[in-house]
């Protein structure tokens, strides 16, 4: 340690009580965080990139300082899907401060990790009062059945009005319309239940049926429209 001559010259004061840092809750716990291994909890972020034409949200599950699970979902920018690919294997096994300090290849998972590290150092993880936190693995139950993100893709035009083309239930194959012809309904199809029942073997049209389903006023619909042609 160097010192300039201003301060080896002064007089020592003695420093009074230490307090240490605030206690932020973590995983059922308050925890006096003074090292990057004393933090844990499973949290989620969003983040996007510098022209703002694509996003990243980002799920992970920290114990004891250390990445152990990382969910990347990117939206809106083609390239980000193969910057995810990366990301992942980049950030499992990394402490929280070296995946904050290390390029995640796309500026909006860059920006996920910086919220999602203020998120979980300031105690506002996901965790933060679930005693023990969770198991590894439980990133994956916010894809649910076919391990697919879960998107919302809707699209309108003022001569031709609204058109819904993916909702949570997935793609969307038909649109109800009343005698208005305002939308009262819709009839979806799977993907991810449809792709995992052809892999088991089931004939494509049988997957395809059994993986549909409607929403809504569906059956009481006027007329029928295909969003994505009509």
């Amino acid at each position: 340690m160097i010192y300039s001559h201003e301060v080896e010259q002064m007089t020592c004061v003695a420093k009074g009580a230490y307090h240490g840092p605030a206690p932020i809750p973590q995983e059922g716990k308050w925890t006096q965080a003074m090292e990057i291994r004393d933090i844990s909890g499973l949290t989620h972020g969003v983040g996007w990139c510098a022209p703002q034409q694509g996003a990243c949200k980002l799920t992970l599950n920290i114990k004891d300082g250390i990445i152990q699970e990382a969910l990347v979902e990117t939206i809106g920018c083609t390239g980000m899907t193969h910057s995810a690919a990366m990301a992942a294997e980049i950030l499992a096994g990394k402490t929280l401060l070296e995946a904050l300090n290390t390029d995640l290849v796309c500026d909006a998972i860059n920006t996920a990790m910086r919220e999602l590290f203020l998120q979980i150092v300031y105690g506002r993880s996901q965790t933060a009062f679930s005693e023990g936190g969770l198991p590894i693995g439980a990133g994956l139950e916010d894809l649910g059945k076919g391990l697919r993100s879960v998107t919302g893709t809707m699209y309108s035009t003022v001569k031709k009005g609204p058109r819904y083309l993916e909702m949570a239930e997935g793609y969307v194959t038909r649109l109800a319309l009343d005698e208005k012809k305002e939308i009262i309904g819709y009839e979806f199809v799977n993907l991810g239940k449809m792709t995992d029942a052809i892999k088991k073997g089931v004939e494509a049209g049988e997957a395809f049926k059994k993986a549909s389903g409607t929403y809504g006023r569906f059956a009481e619909g006027k007329t029928y429209i295909d969003p994505r042609k009509e």
